[in-house]
């Protein structure tokens, strides 16, 4: 096998690419060893006897399956978790769904006559101090104060 060096460096720029992309056919080597100027090149990469490799990537196939699994819920606990609490959903965000949801249920109370309204706003009072945990305790307030 001869050194091809400068062969394959004429083929990487008349091809524009790398060197490590060029690929010479092994079975017509002594037709690339015969060909010394560009020219000579040029018609090798045109006959085949000289080609490009393809350019290699980064598989996408893992990154798509850990999606995919994630989407699920998976792949998303303590472990994997960085900052804050409240760097995933803000308190002010938790505040609002929490206040919202009892709200909501004090209206459905309300409306089907379980408290009355001076009741109504006296909860509704307690409510905006943060006194409730959630809808259940709200509930359970009730229930014990109309005994």
């Amino acid at each position: 096998m001869t050194d091809l060096k400068s062969q394959k460096r004429m083929a990487a720029k008349v091809m524009d690419v790398g060197e490590n992309r060029v690929w010479i056919n092994p079975d017509e080597q002594e037709k690339v060893e015969e060909a010394i100027t560009r020219k000579d090149i040029r018609n090798l990469v045109e006959s085949g006897t000289i080609q490009k490799k393809d350019v290699k990537g980064t598989s996408k196939g893992r990154s798509r399956k850990k999606k995919k699994q994630k989407k699920k819920g998976q792949r998303k606990g303590h472990g994997k978790r960085k900052g804050k609490k409240t760097a995933r959903k803000g308190s002010k965000q938790e505040w609002m769904e929490q206040i919202r949801a009892l709200r909501k249920r004090m209206k459905e109370m309300k409306e089907e006559g379980e408290i009355t309204n001076d009741e109504y706003w006296d909860l509704y009072d307690m409510a905006k101090g943060g006194f409730f945990r959630d809808k259940n305790h709200l509930e359970n307030h009730v229930e014990n104060k109309m005994e």
